[in-house]
């Protein structure tokens, strides 16, 4: 399981995602957490098992087990941040937005691994999910710290080709179970 298998599953009407694939993750810039902490949370978040397979022992191998836990964690709690503040957000009630939050969110206060590292995982995850308040929040957070905007831009790059290659695959997979169960 690897890059390689993942980029060879995706069907040939899909080839530019095959050749972005190839190019956000084997050409990126990134250093190497910062890039394999990217793939690992927003393989996490797009919520495919195929996707999580093939890139996750990848992943693993190239982030130290600090890493390793800390982009998992970015998934989990951005998995909770995006749903709550982009409900909040789009409430046209503004009074929801001066309550206060009342969950427990302390590994972005201590996440085990540079902060700017965990920043970018989460403001990646937060571009799967849809979150327009994470995402201006993670970015601000990275651009006070000196991130520039092509690593910022590196992030949610990876995050759409994952999705859009989870996307893709995941409709083929379904395709394919319904062309065999109506073959029966």
């Amino acid at each position: 399981m690897s890059l390689d298998s993942l980029k060879s599953a995706v069907p040939d009407f899909a080839k530019d995602l095959k050749l972005n694939l190839g190019s956000v993750i084997g050409n990126s810039d990134l250093p190497q957490q910062q890039l394999w902490g990217t793939v690992l949370s927003c393989a996490i978040a797009a919520r495919s098992p195929r996707v999580l397979r093939e890139l996750e022992p990848e992943a693993k191998a190239n982030l130290s087990p600090e890493a390793y836990t800390a982009a998992k964690s970015a998934a989990a709690i951005m998995a909770m941040n995006n749903v709550f503040y982009r409900t909040r957000h789009l409430l046209s009630d503004p009074e929801y937005g001066t309550l206060r939050a009342g969950l427990r969110m302390n590994v972005i206060g201590n996440p085990g691994v540079e902060k700017v590292d965990f920043e970018l995982w989460s403001l990646a995850v937060s571009a799967i999910n849809g979150c327009g308040q994470c995402l201006d929040s993670h970015e601000q957070v990275l651009r006070k710290a000196g991130v520039d905007r092509e690593t910022i831009q590196e992030a949610f790059k990876i995050a759409s080709v994952i999705q859009a290659v989870a996307v893709t695959l995941d409709a083929e997979a379904a395709l394919d179970l319904e062309a065999a169960l109506a073959a029966e």
